[in-house]
């Protein structure tokens, strides 16, 4: 007998319908989940596309991209350690404090990191940041370097925010693994940005992913929040996103 929950699978990923062999569920379901667990373990333990990254950010958007690491010696100490992962190791904020005065005082600037799955960051940053890098552009915002960060966590935006000196920071960071979801990006943007900050003082645009939400609208919401926040000199629970309800609007 076909399970009656069976027609919602249409409309998520969720583990739902799975039916029943007995008492347990299928055979099949049961090694799909565990695939699933496999998935999202990789992706905890992924390592961030450096080379890759920095090749194609400094190509396509013509902008200086800079490598940065913080203070969790390794992935082990990072997953163990969170308070490590907010912090940038003293020779990333040496480099820093060296930068010249042409990189200083930009109105955006985006880091990207690992968070708990690169792969997401390896995959959907790029995709993301080629449509909102040229939108942003055109508005006339100045973008400052990019910066990448090994084991890195959101708050380490803060740091790097505040040593270049820039109006507000974006955080590409790949989020906690779901089992249907090991590559979920999250973007995090943050006005005024400076080292002591909580998620307060930032808004999150969550689950950035082909199965989530789309790269084109993920961009949308992004350069909205930021022409918003960057007009209010506001972010976190100050700052609504009120991108769909205006979209409406224009409807």
């Amino acid at each position: 007998m076909e399970d009656a929950w069976k027609y919602l699978q249409q409309f998520t990923t969720a583990r739902i319908a799975l039916g029943r062999t007995g008492t347990s569920i299928p055979l099949s379901e049961m090694l799909a989940f565990r695939m699933a667990h496999a998935h999202a373990r990789d992706a905890v333990y992924s390592l961030l596309d450096v080379d890759g990254l920095q090749s194609v950010c400094s190509t396509v958007f013509r902008l200086p991209v800079r490598l940065l690491w913080s203070q969790a010696a390794h992935r082990d100490e990072y997953l163990q350690r969170p308070d490590k992962g907010r912090q940038l190791h003293p020779e990333a904020a040496a480099l820093l404090e060296a930068l010249p005065a042409a990189d200083l005082h930009k109105d955006i600037a985006f880091v990207i990191t690992d968070g708990l799955s690169a792969t997401a960051v390896n995959v959907h940053a790029l995709p993301l940041l080629s449509l909102a890098i040229p939108r942003l552009q055109a508005l006339g915002f100045s973008l400052a370097p990019i910066h990448l960060v090994t084991q890195g966590r959101v708050a380490v935006g803060d740091p790097v925010g505040a040593f270049l000196q820039t109006r507000i920071v974006v955080v590409l960071i790949g989020e906690r693994p779901g089992l249907s979801s090991p590559d979920s990006m999250g973007a995090y943007l943050t006005f005024a940005p400076a080292p002591g900050l909580t998620d307060v003082s930032r808004n999150c645009i969550s689950n950035i992913r082909p199965a989530g939400l789309s790269y084109a609208a993920a961009a949308d919401r992004l350069v909205y929040l930021l022409q918003q926040a960057l007009r209010q000199g506001i972010s976190g629970v100050h700052l609504k996103d009120d991108s769909i309800q205006e979209t409406r609007l224009l409807e």
